[in-house]
């Protein structure tokens, strides 16, 4: 069954302070993974810009077995899960040498670039000769996040040029470390990402003005969102392991 390897040696920028590699690192190399395995079955970017038609994220998974650190080197596995109706999945495994370090699951919609609405997956995987693989990395399928009302309100950001993609508007990835910054060094020293979902609700465009909220769930666990005004724009679901 198909599958799509890539290894990635990190820089010393995707790491943190305690030189372990951040969430926003880990779903970089994990979309350019996703994006290489698309050009390769057919339906990248190349193949589908010029029919005004772009894949958007809706929701990340990851889950993380140890601490991975800058000096490791990376390999991901991924591979498309057969669509259905609007929602297209895709699988992951993280490696670092023949140790499974981690596993993840996406979840993308196809959209009309022109306005942004949804558009089928048979819009284009009618059209795709793809032999499926079956497996799944995971079973995790619980995507909805509490909601962080009445949570602390940590600081604001105004999106700009660093932030965007060529579809205009604040690229996935840079969701992870915008959320993550909901927290400070002191109380993340010490411990390290070992889960991490990441829910997208609405685009964000550039000069817009985003609110960081977060809200303690367990002595684990916390959720984070970002808001323009009352509006909610994503949110990220944290647990914490202890170094």
């Amino acid at each position: 069954m198909y599958c799509h390897s890539k290894d990635y040696a990190f820089r010393y920028s995707d790491a943190d302070f305690q030189d372990i590699i951040r969430p926003a690192s880990f779903l970089a190399v994990m979309q350019e993974s996703a994006c290489l395995s698309a050009d390769e079955l057919g339906f990248g970017y190349k193949d589908l810009q010029p029919k005004n038609i772009g894949f958007i994220l809706s929701n990340w998974y990851v889950e993380l077995y140890r601490p991975v650190n800058y000096d490791d080197v990376l390999t991901v596995h991924t591979w498309p899960i057969k669509p259905k109706h609007l929602i297209v999945m895709r699988d992951f495994e993280l490696f670092v040498g023949d140790e499974k370090v981690g596993v993840g699951t996406s979840r993308w919609c196809l959209v009309d670039l022109a306005t942004f609405t949804m558009l089928p997956a048979s819009t284009i995987f009618s059209d795709v000769n793809i032999e499926y693989n079956d497996f799944r990395s995971t079973q995790f399928n619980s995507w909805k996040i509490p909601r962080a009302l009445g949570g602390q309100n940590t600081y604001e950001k105004i999106i700009s040029y660093s932030d965007y993609d060529h579809y205009n508007h604040a690229n996935n990835t840079k969701y992870a470390d915008f959320l993550m910054d909901a927290f400070s060094v002191d109380e993340i020293k010490g411990k390290w990402v070992k889960q991490f979902r990441v829910s997208y609700i609405k685009q964000c465009k550039c000069g817009e003005k985003l609110q960081f909220y977060r809200l303690q769930l367990d002595d684990e666990s916390w959720v984070v969102e970002c808001r323009a005004g009352e509006e909610l724009r994503a949110q990220l679901y944290v647990v914490f392991g202890q170094l």
